[in-house]
This record gives C-alpha cells, structure tokens and sequence, in this order.
C-alpha cells in the first residue's frame, strides 16, 4: 500500500488529524487519557504524519525544537515526543525519512548553533532510531558518557521532567503511569534480544514495561551522521513522499 509522510507545523493538525493520532496512541500505549495526549501535543512545535493512500493517518512523529544556552554558548535542542507507526506498516520508512528530511530544514536555519536530539525511550524499538542515525550518541553500549555530556543530559531532564528523573540511573519513573507500551508492544523477541544495543537497552532500563524512560541525547554534525541519514539531512532537494 502507498504511502506518504509529510512534516508540518503543530498548528497546522486538523482536529480530525488529532482524533485520527489519538486512535493510533490509544491502541499502543495504556494509561491513555485525551487531555494529556493534546496537552502533550500542544507542547510540540512540529509533527511528522504517515498517510496511506486514502489519506488516512498511519502514524506520526512529534518534536519540539526550543533554544537553550549551555555552557555559555546557545543550542537548539530537539525534543521527540511521541513516534507510533501502526503495525501493519512496521517496517515502512517513510516516517523515518520526513522525519530526517525536517531536521535538515530546521539545521539550515541556524547552521552555525549546535543542535542537538533529546530522546527519551519507553521502548528498544526507540532507542534503536539512535543507533540507525548518528554513531556517537549517549548511553549506549561500550561507551563511558562523557562527564560534560552527561551534565547536558541531566539538566535538560530535570528541567523538564523534575524529579521524575533519577540522575544515578538516567531513567525517568512516573508516580503516575504516563503511557505504558501494551503488553503485546512491551514484548522483546528472542531475535531482537540477542541484538547489542536492545540487551543494554534492556539492562539500562529493566522497568521500561512499567514505562521507566531511557533519557538519551546526541549532537548532529555531519561527521556524527550515518550515510543514509547524512544524505537525508544534508540534501535540500525535497522528496513528495
């Protein structure tokens, strides 16, 4: 089936595009509530939607790109918030590259500030995105954080996220459950266990069933990028799909 995915502005999601976002969220994640979904999607600046070829949403992506100084310097930071590609389309990637494709455009916009990617993974299917992208990217297996790294990392998840966030472990753990995967979703398969980087996904957030959250962070500069991403990210030509 054809599909299509196109980056837009937050405020440019009809209200029966929200609906449409809600329906996919709800029958992934429990712990659902509408208000905080569109609370959370107020919060955003941009969102990435997957439409088949009836125009019907099949998954989106949303982010939030905001401006920051630290350590005397500015940076732009983009903040990924929630990324559902239904399952029947499980391996398109359409998503994936709208998604790489926006965030050249919002790179050339200031080309000269850093700017970085702040994930936070409930899931081994998110945190293997970083791994996919970049090749220095933090936590990740075999690798010591750097100690100035890990300070960006801390301040940008207590700023947001409060005392949700436990600096010794790097998780964030709700009082009151946020969005847990579905059981089916939260299930890890043999194959992918087996695989480097879902083990220590799994060893660095042992609670992600409860919906623990793996706070992540990478810079993006061409050196950083994988091939793929990099000719994504770096073209100006734009693709229609």
């Amino acid at each position: 089936m054809s599909l299509c995915a196109t980056a837009l502005q937050r405020s440019d999601l009809q209200p029966s595009d929200i609906d449409r976002m809600f329906e996919i969220y709800s029958a992934c994640y429990q712990d659902t509530c509408r208000v905080r979904f569109k609370q959370d999607l107020d919060d955003k600046t941009h969102c990435v939607v997957l439409r088949d070829a009836c125009d019907t949403i099949m998954g989106f992506s949303t982010l939030k790109l905001f401006e920051m100084h630290w350590d005397n310097q500015p940076g732009r930071f983009i903040f990924s918030g929630d990324t559902i590609i239904t399952p029947e389309h499980w391996g398109s990637q359409q998503l994936a590259f709208a998604w790489s494709r926006l965030i050249g455009d919002l790179w050339r916009q200031a080309p000269d500030v850093p700017l970085y990617w702040f994930l936070i993974c409930k899931g081994h299917r998110t945190y293997r995105y970083l791994r996919a992208m970049v090749l220095d990217y933090a936590p990740r297996a075999g690798h010591l954080t750097e100690p100035h790294v890990q300070a960006l990392m801390d301040h940008l998840a207590y700023t947001r996220f409060g005392d949700a966030y436990d600096p010794a472990t790097g998780l964030l753990s709700f009082k009151t459950p946020q969005g847990r995967l579905t059981e089916e979703l939260a299930q890890v398969s043999e194959n992918h266990a087996r695989l480097p980087d879902v083990a220590y996904f799994l060893q660095k957030n042992p609670g992600y069933a409860r919906g623990d959250e793996l706070v992540c962070l990478c810079r993006f500069t061409p050196e950083n990028l994988r091939p793929l991403a990099r000719r994504l990210i770096m073209a100006e030509q734009r693709s229609t799909c």
